[in-house]
């Protein structure tokens, strides 16, 4: 059989049918600082425009091989779609993403979520970049993603709020978490429509070096099973941090695959997961593809040992820092096309 474009081959392993060999994907951000020179624009337009947020997807995983595109690129969308003004930098030539200086709403009373909220803000043109994407390069998968509730929070109002909350004003915390729920599953089926062919839920503020397994259960769990139950496949379900504790929870709430980062032990999460359950990590976003003291050698050992541990891909433990080490970056996709030619616990080999 043929060798599989990048889209056949990501599509193929969420259905978990068998594949030529292990794709580099992500369902976090994957837009560097090559593709974005290649597209001929500043890193603060790309969160703007659709043309250059699309444009800039497509060349960064052209130019390093990547099996995906993922789009949008940062987190504040829906805090400014709600009203918050965020800062875009766009006079600085760094790398900045946009932050949201100050948060209108300062108690848990207030949050209140605007009906079609993906009407409002820059949300309203991620349709436009899908479009393009699907245009231009049809051999890659677009990859979309909203972050779960709790973490969303964060960016809503002070997170100190809800940590405090959960222990002191459960029932305004279980408002909050319900509303930024049902946001979530709206824009989901936004995206959803809009033609992304995979979506992430992300959920890093709440790994077990954060909230108790026992408050994971309680407020985390429940909400992030009626999104995923809301969205169509495939759909994936991040946490960063600890997540060993976690994963048997994880695994109940509906996603066709789950995602961890490098504070996850993915020995001990396959044996957790069993061989059947889609599982994928859990690079080391800085240090291995960054950090200028890192050998292009070490960074093949690190691939090698995440396929060794029994991941069924092979991706980023987060959004790709943009300002990467192009020889690093590029080894670790060579290597997982090249020694993930062998099957995966839970996918095989065509």
């Amino acid at each position: 059989m043929a060798e599989l474009t990048p889209k056949e081959r990501v599509m193929r392993l969420l259905r978990k049918e068998p594949i030529d060999t292990m794709p580099f994907f992500s369902g976090m951000g994957m837009v560097v600082m090559p593709g974005i020179e290649k597209a001929g624009v500043n890193f603060p337009t790309i969160h703007t425009d659709a043309e250059r947020m699309a444009m800039s997807a497509i060349w960064s995983a052209r130019l390093m091989d990547f099996d995906c595109v993922v789009i949008p690129y940062d987190m504040t969308m829906e805090s400014e779609a709600v009203g918050n003004t965020i800062s875009l930098y766009e006079d600085s030539e760094d790398i900045l993403y946009p932050t949201i200086p100050n948060k209108m709403w300062s108690t848990l009373e207030e949050v209140t979520i605007p009906d079609n909220i993906w009407e409002k803000g820059r949300l309203k043109f991620l349709p436009e970049a899908i479009q393009i994407i699907k245009k231009e390069a049809p051999e890659l998968p677009i990859g979309c993603w909203q972050l779960g509730p709790f973490t969303q929070a964060g960016q809503m109002l002070e997170l100190d709020l809800m940590l405090k909350g959960v222990f002191k004003q459960k029932e305004l915390v279980a408002n909050v978490l319900d509303q930024l729920t049902d946001m979530i599953i709206g824009i989901g089926k936004f995206l959803q429509d809009a033609g992304c062919d995979y979506i992430t839920l992300r959920e890093p503020g709440v790994a077990a070096d954060l909230l108790s397994p026992r408050t994971f259960k309680e407020f985390i769990q429940p909400r992030l099973t009626r999104i995923l139950a809301a969205w169509e496949s495939p759909k994936l379900l991040h946490i960063c941090g600890q997540t060993e504790p976690l994963l048997a929870m994880m695994n109940e709430c509906g996603a066709d695959g789950l995602t961890v980062d490098i504070k996850c032990d993915v020995k001990k999460g396959r044996e957790i997961l069993g061989s059947d359950v889609l599982f994928m990590g859990n690079v080391d976003t800085y240090t291995m593809t960054c950090d200028p003291k890192t050998k292009k050698e070490q960074t093949i050992e690190h691939i090698k040992g995440i396929i060794d541990g029994g991941m069924d891909a092979v991706m980023p433990g987060c959004d790709l820092w943009p300002a990467i080490i192009e020889e690093n970056m590029k080894a670790a996709v060579d290597t997982t096309h090249e020694y993930g030619a062998k099957p995966s616990p839970a996918v095989g080999r065509l």
